[in-house]
């Protein structure tokens, strides 16, 4: 577990008291600069399985520039000591500027407003000095690590008409503007095919029809089995989940007092997790390349399973007639794996992982409905929903959901057992194979 026991306990404790609304997070770099990145990176409209890489890379520095002067656990990547005395918040936001502002050079002129200001409340001196050193030499190493990863690689898409086979959905008829995302070098595990899913259900099999059937009846636009609040979880999920889960691990860093070094491990570990779930996602998904509910239901005629049957005029929730903001539609890319699943589950597992319990209540607030927060009593509980909500917006089959979460899951505990360890903690021989400093 990565807190200490007697942070645990205070951890129990709080959690005992209930909590209504998020908490205002404190001002401090560490949080500052997490809220900065992120709204640097989602100000150009990146697809939500590609702004995950630039947000881990931005909080692995961070991590590494902070825990070099804090000490105590293991870099992510290789990063000499530092003096104790150095300032962290100058460290922390050093690295998350550097890393950002070559990410976003868009950004770059509110980057470096924002970066000026959070210097200018450091006392000046050698510690600022030292701070914004050692930060610099984290975000070049992580710039450095992550140069011809695989981004923005070439990619070929496989379409076809036949029965179960991926194609581009109406009524957009869009092509996956970032598909390389499964092709690139992850951040933690040796080779993403090691959490390949099981795959899709047979069109064949009877678990196939009762996916079939779920969807279209709770998925549908004009569904009569699906609840209203259903219907607003389904679009309340709809976002980046840098914005979802950002907030949360905001608010739970100012809820239990989290120095920066804690908040700095509690957002790399939850980036890079996230990272990672997409990366193992997205390649399975053009793995199975299998096709969208929208797409089963017209074409049911041609599937072969007798307990299925077309409707060439049903829609989905997800459809540019819902009203809400920005407009809903299906997924520009295969169904199996939910790629939400698989973030989800990395980001909420390595979130357990870090508080040590699944047993956390806290709030999520999504852009769709700023001012109606979801309230959850546990890490595990916002997953589940999050699988319900994809079949309830009819963009997904129950089978993707549940297994884009185990993708996670599984991610996030080869994240637990092999990287962000206490100094001197034995790690599993496997680790050796991974793709970054672990050790």
């Amino acid at each position: 577990m990565t807190l200490a026991p007697s942070r645990r306990v205070a951890i129990a404790v709080a959690v005992a008291v209930a909590f209504a609304f998020p908490t205002a997070a404190r001002g401090d770099a560490v949080t500052d600069w997490n809220g900065y990145a992120n709204a640097a990176i989602f100000s150009t409209g990146p697809t939500a399985h590609a702004a995950t890489l630039s947000t881990a890379m931005v909080q692995g520095a961070v991590y590494d520039a902070v825990n070099a002067i804090a000490g105590g656990y293991r870099p992510y990547l290789p990063t000499p000591a530092a003096d104790p005395t150095y300032s962290q918040d100058a460290a922390a936001a050093a690295a998350a500027f550097g890393v950002v502002k070559v990410l976003v050079p868009a950004q770059a002129p509110t980057l470096q407003t924002q970066y000026d200001a959070s210097l200018a409340a450091i006392p000046d001196g050698p510690a600022k000095d030292g701070g914004v050193a050692v930060g610099e030499a984290a975000a070049a190493a992580m710039l450095a690590n992550r140069a011809g990863d695989g981004r923005n690689g070439p990619f070929t898409f496989v379409l076809s008409t036949a029965p179960g086979a991926w194609r581009a959905s109406p009524p957009l008829f869009l092509l996956d503007p970032t598909p390389w995302v499964g092709n690139v070098t992850p951040f933690l595990l040796p080779n993403p095919q090691m959490v390949r899913s099981d795959g899709p259900n047979r069109l064949t099999s009877r678990a196939y029809a009762r996916n079939f059937n779920e969807v279209k009846s709770l998925g549908s636009l004009t569904s009569t089995t699906r609840t209203a609040d259903q219907t607003m979880a389904a679009i309340f999920w709809q976002a980046q989940a840098g914005a979802l889960y950002g907030g949360v691990m905001r608010s739970l860093s100012a809820r239990f007092g989290l120095s920066a070094a804690q908040e700095a491990r509690l957002y790399a570990m939850v980036s890079l997790a996230s990272a990672d779930g997409a990366i193992a996602c997205w390649k399975d998904k053009y793995y199975w390349n299998f096709w969208r509910p929208i797409d089963a239901i017209h074409d049911a005629a041609a599937d072969g399973n007798r307990a299925t049957r077309a409707d060439a005029s049903w829609k989905p929730l997800f459809d540019p007639a819902t009203p809400t903001v920005p407009p809903l539609s299906t997924p520009a890319f295969p169904d199996h794996p939910s790629g939400h699943g698989c973030v989800s589950g990395a980001a909420l597992g390595a979130m357990r992982d870090f508080f040590g319990t699944d047993k956390i209540a806290f709030d999520v607030v999504s852009p769709r409905f700023p001012t109606q927060p979801r309230h959850f009593q546990r890490f595990s509980k916002a997953l589940q929903e999050i699988i319900n909500a994809r079949v309830w917006g009819g963009i997904h089959f129950r089978t993707a959901d549940v297994h884009g979460a185990e993708i996670g899951r599984k991610v996030a505990r080869w994240e637990h057992r092999h990287y962000f360890q206490r100094r001197g903690h034995a790690l599993s021989s496997a680790s050796s194979a991974g793709t970054s400093g672990a050790q």
